[in-house]
């Protein structure tokens, strides 16, 4: 069955369709509409998987992407048109040209924990750049990917755009296949493995992963307003989230006074009873939450850690100062906990954070903007914020990826419809005008050939 969509697609592209730009705006336009219509019902489908708030949803998932179509709608027949650039003179006389092409047919793979926007938002990007798309959403949620499968199937031809479900299973077939583009989105181990399957076709991918994302506070940020922003954006999701903050590192001089503004954050936010409220989330399935639950063993847990084994929920919990080798400090920890470490100097900071691979983001709690940019120009990540947290996905004109180990490649706004096309260079040469000096016998002195550089 796979076999047979990937080459109908296949197909498809070649009757160039795709390519007209009219076609892409009118099924992007029928897609925005059908997720406008259903969009109650995807609020209810991610709350029937991981009872996720329904302002979260709205916020983070369909707003998300209906304000991704609405930007791309706006601004697509300027990315798509022709780019004329300065010729070269040692071209003279030409006319050069910059043609963006859909690669062809691409496949995205989508996560869990987004599960929506993550499978639309380079699904958008994808069809506005003019290529046939396979979106594969995440068995994980399968009430998400049910609806975005409804979704497809109401706006898209299948030969143009279609979903394939399931589990590992349908995804290692569908690596199988060779694609002219790979969207990935999840853990770096399975980025490693999708990597190496692109590898085999030499198809080029965006993969984007992890990491380990620090959270650094001065001793002169602003301690409650920083508590509040950082809690707002490591629980979102109850912590499920890709670019919240993993680990929190201190300055010791305000150490206490960050708990105690933490903890009455999170009780602000989520009431005394955090197990009742409607705002916050639980972890997606049992695997995840065992694992959480296995991660906490032996720390020290200054706030929080109360579970709910039926329901998969743990609380936002704070540990104190968990060793390096701990399990907590492993890998990305992807759920409410939040350890805290105090350090002294800046030095401090360095150890801790070259511990681990490039970080998708990078937050600094500090008024002091010497210290802010000399963690912006030192350290290598994705991404990351000032004086806040996880804001710096909202906006459409800031490219979103990850470095190294955190992921190859970035998207949102005009960086979506540009990594998925090809940029085609084109020089239009004059024929009134053909010197002979390129052309064998050679003739022209090698002190002459030695200045070209002045005319590329």
């Amino acid at each position: 069955m796979i076999k047979e969509i990937v080459e109908k697609q296949n197909n498809f592209f070649k009757t160039q369709q795709t390519k007209d730009i009219s076609f892409r705006k009118e099924t992007l336009k029928r897609l925005q509409q059908e997720i406008s219509k259903r969009e109650e019902a995807i609020c209810d489908a991610l709350f029937a998987d991981f009872k996720k708030p329904r302002f979260e949803t709205l916020a983070a998932e369909t707003q998300f992407v209906l304000a991704e179509l609405k930007y791309v709608l706006k601004k697509i027949d300027n990315w798509a048109s022709t780019k004329k650039v300065s010729s070269s003179w040692i071209n003279w006389p030409s006319s050069d040209y910059i043609y963006k092409e859909p690669y062809g047919t691409v496949l995205i793979i989508a996560p869990w924990n987004y599960p929506f926007q993550l499978a639309i938002a380079p699904l958008i990007g994808a069809v506005a750049a003019g290529n046939t798309v396979v979106v594969k959403p995440s068995e994980i949620t399968p009430n998400t990917a049910a609806i975005v499968t409804e979704i497809i199937k109401a706006v898209f031809k299948p030969h143009h755009v279609t979903v394939v479900e399931g589990g590992v299973e349908v995804s290692q077939q569908l690596l199988e296949e060779k694609w002219d583009y790979i969207f990935f989105t999840g853990s770096s181990h399975v980025g490693k493995i999708v990597y190496e399957s692109a590898a085999k076709h030499l198809t080029p991918v965006t993969l984007e992963l992890g990491g380990k994302n620090p959270c650094i506070v001065d001793d002169t940020a602003s301690i409650n307003l920083a508590a509040k922003r950082i809690v707002w954006g490591k629980f979102l999701n109850a912590g499920q989230t890709c670019i919240a903050s993993d680990y929190i590192l201190v300055h010791h001089t305000v150490k206490n006074k960050l708990i105690v503004a933490l903890q009455e954050s999170i009780t602000k936010s989520y009431g005394e009873n955090i197990e009742a409220s409607h705002d916050f989330s639980r972890t997606v399935n049992q695997k995840h939450y065992l694992r959480l639950k296995e991660m906490l063993k032996g720390e020290e847990i200054l706030f929080g850690g109360h579970r709910n084994d039926e329901d998969n929920y743990l609380s936002p919990t704070l540990v104190n100062e968990p060793k390096l080798d701990s399990k907590l400090m492993a890998g990305e920890i992807f759920g409410p906990i939040l350890p805290i470490i105090s350090y002294n100097t800046e030095e401090d900071i360095h150890n801790y954070i070259m511990n681990y691979g490039k970080p998708l983001a990078t937050y600094v709690f500090s008024n002091n903007k010497k210290f802010q940019n000399k963690i912006i120009n030192t350290y290598s990540f994705g991404g990351g914020a000032i004086n806040d947290t996880v804001i710096q996905i909202t906006n459409k004109r800031l490219p979103f990826g990850g470095v190294g180990q955190s992921g190859i490649g970035a998207y949102h706004g005009k960086t979506s419809f540009e990594i998925f096309s090809h940029h085609k260079a084109i020089v239009k040469k004059a024929n009134w005008f053909d010197p002979s000096l390129r052309y064998p016998p050679y003739t022209l002195p090698m002190k002459f050939v030695k200045k070209i550089k002045h005319l590329f």
